[in-house]
């Protein structure tokens, strides 16, 4: 191995159809980190499923080989890595705290009491607190505040979101994780990971919404005045699509995935109706043809209905008019042609793909698809963790320890991501 770079960092996208590792050098500084990505690994997997482990040998195998791989790439290795969290058992919900101000003006201590006022509320026992990220303050009753430290007042109150995750799921994949020889620096919840990817500081201000068409899950996160204010995970995914190609084409799971990539289409309108294409043949049916629109009918109908399932957790948010950016679509799915077209007619507003590309050097064009939203956007996580030395080094240790010991109480409230 050669001389490693300074301040490395690695991510680790655990999916339901694939395990996919990076490794990059942090660069920039604090207010704009960005990455250059040095190796890149994926590996087929099906021992994760929505976000909870099913095969604990199988998820570890892949993610050994896909760090593997990516650390060959780039020629270095690594320690620690951040993962990415999602699934039908990760929830949100918003909280309120309030408290006195101590001294003539508000310090950080006065927001770190508030902010863990407003988290201090049960979760269960089997659930356990990813994330709490503030979303407003209150000086006095005066709303809108966004940073209270130094601003005069005798009352503090903040508005904070907490995402929660099934504390045997977590536990699960830090196994898997750390029987392949690796460190969880911190998990990450896979649509806020994205939307450091592919959102624009406008599209965030404005209103959007970010729909990861995964292969086992459906995720929805809506975004609005600078800030995270909804997630939400459907059951409704990729896995259907292909469900549905195997029953009404009569092909096997391998050979429908297959299909879907080189002949499907999401909006069945944009593909021509003399298009045919070639079925593969089996002992009992023999040599078998079939129309392009009979599989963009397929895909249509199943990703139209995943669409709408998705408007419907928007609407149920009370965000339906309210995003104004519209919505980004990212994971395998949005890889689909047509499916801007499809998500256009759905949610009546703008649409577009998510493809990550800002802040990114080295190896860019390996990571320039929908897919990999969530891999590239742990790895800014990372970095912007690593170059604040408020993170894990890719060595396997906290890169400060005294910025660690002074900031460690109130560290998870001054992160600004979201």
């Amino acid at each position: 191995m050669s001389a490693q770079p300074h301040q490395l960092v690695a991510a680790l996208d655990l999916g339901s159809t694939k395990v996919t590792a990076l490794v990059a050098e942090a660069t920039g500084d604090v207010r704009d980190p960005s990455v250059k990505i040095l190796g890149l690994g994926v590996e087929r997997s099906g021992g994760v499923r929505r976000g909870v482990v099913r095969d604990i040998e199988e998820t570890t195998r892949a993610i050994a080989k896909a760090m593997k791989d990516a650390q060959r790439m780039a020629g270095v290795e690594v320690g620690t890595v951040y993962c990415g969290i999602a699934g039908e058992h990760v929830s949100g919900r918003s909280s309120h705290g309030m408290v006195s101000v101590t001294g003539d003006e508000i310090r950080t201590s006065d927001v770190a009491r508030v902010n863990d006022m407003a988290s201090n509320v049960s979760f269960g026992r089997d659930h356990e607190l990813l994330h709490a990220i503030p979303q407003d303050y209150l000086i006095d009753q005066q709303a809108g505040i966004s940073e209270p430290i130094g601003m005069t007042g005798s009352r503090l109150e903040a508005e904070v979101y907490l995402v929660t995750v099934l504390t045997s799921a977590l536990q699960n994949l830090r196994k898997c994780v750390e029987r392949a020889g690796y460190h969880v620096g911190e998990f990450v919840l896979e649509s806020l990971a994205a939307s450091l990817a592919v959102l624009t500081p406008d599209e965030r201000e404005l209103g959007c919404a970010i729909v990861e068409l995964g292969g086992g899950s459906t995720n929805v996160s809506i975004f609005h005045n600078g800030k995270i204010r909804h997630t939400g995970s459907l059951l409704c995914a990729g896995g259907h699509v292909t469900g549905d190609i195997v029953h009404g084409l009569q092909v096997t799971q391998q050979d429908a995935e297959r299909l879907k990539e080189r002949f499907g289409a999401a909006f069945e309108p944009l593909v021509p109706e003399a298009d045919v294409f070639d079925l593969p043949s089996t002992p009992a049916q023999g040599a078998r043809t079939a129309h392009r629109r009979v599989l963009a009918h397929i895909m249509h109908m199943r990703l139209q209905e995943i669409l709408e399932y998705a408007l419907d957790e928007v609407t149920r948010a009370g965000y339906h008019d309210r995003l104004p950016a519209g919505v980004i679509l990212t994971g395998g799915g949005a890889q689909s042609p047509g499916i801007v077209e499809l998500a256009r007619e759905v949610f009546a507003a703008p649409a577009r793909i998510g493809v990550p590309g800002q802040r990114l050097r080295g190896l860019a064009d390996s990571v320039e698809s929908p897919a990999m939203a969530v891999p590239v956007g742990l790895l800014l996580y990372g970095a912007r963790q690593t170059v604040t030395g408020n993170g894990f080094a890719a060595g396997g240790r906290r890169s400060s320890q005294a910025v660690e010991k002074l900031i460690n109480p109130v560290k998870r409230w001054l992160q600004d991501f979201f």
